[in-house]
């Protein structure tokens, strides 16, 4: 990848704090209709692969804006991406989600961050037009990536290549702290088939291989692995069929299991363990089992501190201060994380409930339209905004942040190597 061509302005200069109070005019005048679209996409919710009408909504602000906008990306209808600028690096993407929850509506808060990703873009692109010197470097790119709630849409788009390029990948997250970076996890599905014979259970029992009791079996040996696993790591698991009647010894079982580990090499020895013991169980049953990933799964979440110290910069001048994660805490999984493994990335939390409630709970989806959260998403896209233009316009941040992001995946490495030898699991 080239490196990124050099921005014209100095770190604290006069040129770019002036650009910072444009931006904060810019929100604050677009503050009412950012609102109105973050409530339109509360009152409509729309599920993964299906946020038509979001998508309309956000690439039409951005083409009355002047952002060149380009629907469909990556084969999916409801992807986007929107750029101004002259193409060039340093080439910023703000990323817009805008998929609901079955049953809870926008109890992830994907409206705020939809709108204030929006918000961001539509700011820098004017402050910026607003500059005495035109024909600055530079690329803003508005990026709306469907289905974070289960599709991957990140996934798909970062297979696509639309993060060639790209020096920098910027969004935040309502959630129930003021987190300056989030742990998420890496995480699949692992579908489970065991086959056995079918018998009558009383006639003639012994003709029979029990396909649900190894199926079972599996679950009580994942119980006795979760006691040994690292911090981050986790297995949980249901059953999808086990069998059509009782006077039928099943023949056929099949579960699908959630696997969750700090790093996406944890991951993997996770998936190779469980799989291991199915192994182990049809063996010892005389089962024959299939085991497969259920989809790609996500990778975990590279946090670039670079990137993610400017936000809290910016966002403290709003009056929110953010912290350094509960150390232990996981809140999940995003696939966010496949793109921070590609480019510098961030993906803080900012509350709009205290820590004693959740997300993807009623009580945060009536949150997700309150004052609070208004409040929020505005400070965040003006923080966003002048993170973004701080990489457009101060001389070596990006360089910075791409070092960073270098660095930290040589030591994500190198603790691989290191864990491996002691414990195939413990990959932290």
């Amino acid at each position: 990848m080239s490196a990124p061509r050099e921005p014209a302005a100095r770190p604290g200069s006069p040129a770019l704090s002036v650009l910072h109070d444009r931006i904060a005019q810019e929100v604050t005048a677009q503050a009412p209709r950012l609102w109105d679209i973050a409530m339109a996409l509360h009152h409509d919710p729309e599920l993964a692969f299906e946020e038509y009408a979001a998508a309309e909504l956000l690439t039409g602000e951005l083409e009355r804006a002047g952002f060149a906008v380009n629907r469909g990306i990556a084969d999916m209808p409801t992807a986007f991406v929107a750029e101004v600028g002259d193409g060039d690096r340093p080439r910023v993407a703000l990323l817009l989600e805008y998929d609901a929850l079955p049953g809870l509506g926008h109890a992830c808060g994907h409206n705020l961050i939809a709108a204030a990703g929006l918000g961001a873009a539509l700011a820098l692109h004017r402050a910026l037009g607003e500059e005495p010197v035109q024909g600055l470097p530079g690329t803003v790119m508005a990026v709306g990536t469907p289905a974070e709630e289960g599709g991957g849409g990140k996934v798909a788009q970062v297979a696509a290549g639309v993060f060639d390029e790209v020096d920098a990948a910027l969004m935040f997250h309502p959630g129930v702290n003021d987190w300056a970076w989030a742990p998420l996890t890496a995480q699949v599905q692992i579908r489970t088939v065991f086959h056995g014979r079918a018998a009558h259970p009383t006639g003639r029992p012994s003709e029979g291989i029990d396909a649900l009791a190894s199926l079972i079996q599996l679950f009580g040996s994942l119980n006795v692995l979760q006691r040994r696993l690292p911090p981050g790591s986790h297995v949980q698991g249901i059953i999808t069929d086990g069998g059509r009647a009782t006077n039928i010894v099943p023949e056929r079982a099949e579960g699908l299991f959630g696997l969750r580990a700090a790093t996406t090499r944890a991951l993997d020895a996770l998936v190779a363990e469980v799989t291991r013991c199915a192994q182990g169980i049809a063996a010892a049953t005389g089962s024959r089992v299939e085991t497969s990933r259920a989809a790609a799964g996500y990778h975990h979440f590279r946090d670039n501190a670079v990137l993610s110290d400017r936000f809290a910069q910016h966002l403290s001048e709003a009056g929110i201060d953010l912290e350094e994660p509960t150390p232990g805490v996981y809140p999940g999984s995003s696939d966010i994380g496949d793109v921070s493994v590609v480019v510098p990335a961030i993906h803080p939390f900012v509350a709009i409930l205290g820590p004693e409630h959740a997300d993807h709970t009623p009580e945060f989806g009536a949150a997700a339209a309150s004052e609070s959260a208004r409040r929020v998403m505005l400070a965040s896209a003006r923080a966003l905004a002048c993170t973004a233009a701080d990489i457009l316009r101060e001389a070596g941040l990006a360089d910075r942040a791409w070092k960073r992001h270098l660095e930290k995946a040589a030591v994500e490495e190198h603790e691989v190597a290191r864990s491996t030898a002691d414990d195939p699991l413990n990959v932290l």
